[in-house]
């Protein structure tokens, strides 16, 4: 059974509007919710959001009733990828001026832990609490079953009605916190918009690793066919690596390790992505070849591939978001499931420097995955080391989805999944969209993962195409 926890509506700590560019008015949120909603006479946490409204200005003035009802626009709140991470300003969002073209008022709420809310920082969490097990234990709390309790105290306190209902807008893992919250709360909800994010809800974290693998590979095979001159590149930054001892430093603290250098493939899932890794690829290999070593500004640039230091969240609990309920661990499991691939014999660090100093083969890129050197290579990790293990461990998760409830649903959901996503598995969302009652799926492989960003007016134009057209 999905928990029941009773929710109390969230206290509003301020309130303060601002006008900015492109016409948008803004008021800046700050609300209190217990970090266990099961206690909310304990810890405290805020959360920060943005709602945002067209700055209308008529050359009549409004009057008393036209205030109260431009004031009653439905909301839409949007949820954002990762996990960890906090939703970008609206003016710098190009969903914002979709969602209020549409006739909503938009919500950006940061999830706790992210942004603005309370943000997590391995660092500062190993300070405030003493043992692993403690730090644990304050991490577990950042799911996506919190999550939706935050924003059903939200809902709360922005509706005070109980029969009021908002409209929920997720993209990526911001689609598995959409699927919580049908599980959750459905009453809640007026409709769902789910892009990318139909999450696996019937599959283990290894079966989720093994499926992404295989796309992965995938996309190592169009990326060489596209650059087959990397081929020899990266075989030569990977040679120069490994033979690197101690690591390269990073500008950040971290370490430039093998598996640092071949998460780069974490971008071959997106518009654009072959390009971006191939442009990287050439200034490392360019700069190596010329001078023997790397210049700042493009370690600097290896760094953002993937954010682990400034965005933990995503590295400690990016596989306990496939742990649905007690019984199930993560332990792991990408890095398991990459073990047993002949493409990544290299994760063995036994094997690993034979492989690449011998093997004819290209040397394949990792996705989105996660792996226990992470832990040693990304500067800020090393605090929480001991704490990660033990939610790799942990098999006493709470459930996440509610499939008898999702079978039920009665709530409208529209959504776009994209058949080469290297991020959200398309036969496991096939299988959750058959059980999610009533939903509308179109399913596409002319857009890639990031499509609401790079391609904003198909994704829009297909969804509320989908819910504004009825089906013979």
């Amino acid at each position: 059974m999905v928990d029941s926890t009773p929710i109390s509506p969230a206290t509003l700590i301020t309130r303060i509007s601002h006008v900015v560019p492109d016409a948008l008015h803004i008021t800046e949120l700050y609300f209190q919710v217990p970090l266990d909603h099961a206690n909310p006479q304990g810890r405290q946490l805020r959360l920060f959001g943005r709602l945002v409204r067209k700055d209308d200005r008529p050359i009549i003035p409004l009057t008393p009733d036209e205030i109260e009802a431009r004031d009653k626009k439905p909301y839409l709140v949007y949820l954002e990828g990762g996990p960890g991470f906090g939703i970008p300003e609206p003016q710098n969002l190009s969903f914002t001026r979709y969602a209020l073209s549409k006739g909503y008022q938009l919500l950006l709420l940061d999830y706790r832990g992210t942004g603005v809310s309370s943000p997590v920082d391995a660092r500062i969490v190993s300070l405030n609490q003493d043992t692993p097990q403690g730090q644990a234990d304050y991490l577990s709390f950042f799911r996506a079953d919190n999550i939706v309790k935050d924003l059903e105290a939200v809902r709360q306190t922005l509706l005070p009605s109980p029969s009021s209902t908002w409209s929920i807008f997720g993209q990526s893992f911001g689609g598995f916190v959409c699927l919580t919250y049908l599980s959750f709360y459905p009453s809640s909800l007026r409709e769902v918009f789910i892009t990318g994010g139909l999450a696996p809800i019937k599959r283990t974290a290894l079966e989720v690793y093994t499926a992404l693998f295989k796309k992965v590979i995938e996309r190592n095979e169009a990326y060489y066919n596209k650059y087959p001159e990397d081929i020899v590149r990266v075989k030569t930054i990977t040679k120069h690596l490994i033979d690197n001892d101690p690591p390269r430093k990073l500008p950040g603290g971290g370490t430039f390790t093998l598996e640092r250098f071949l998460s780069f493939g974490i971008g071959f899932g997106q518009h654009g992505g072959l390009d971006s890794v191939h442009t990287l690829i050439l200034r490392l290999f360019t700069e190596l070849t010329n001078q023997k070593d790397f210049t700042v500004a493009t370690l600097q640039a290896a760094e953002k591939q993937i954010p682990l230091d400034a965005n933990p969240i995503y590295a400690f609990l990016h596989e306990p978001i496939y742990c649905n309920g007690p019984g199930q661990s993560a332990d792991f499991a990408a890095f398991r499931a990459g073990q047993a691939l002949p493409q990544y014999t290299w994760l063995n660090k036994e094997q690993q420097k034979s492989f690449i100093t011998s093997s004819d083969e290209p040397i394949y890129f990792t996705g989105e995955m996660i792996f226990p050197s992470y832990y040693e290579s990304f500067y800020n990790l090393r605090y929480v080391t001991k704490a990660a293990e033990i939610l790799a461990k942990k098999n006493d998760w709470p459930e996440l989805y509610d499939i008898e409830q999702l079978q039920k649903n009665e709530v409208p959901v529209y959504a776009v999944s994209y058949v080469d996503d290297i991020y959200v598995d398309f036969v496991f969302a096939r299988e959750t969209a058959r059980t999610v009652k009533g939903i509308k799926v179109y399913e596409t492989n002319q857009m890639y993962h990031n499509a609401l960003r790079a391609k904003t007016d198909e994704v829009i134009q297909k969804l509320f195409k989908m819910r504004d057209e009825e089906l013979d």
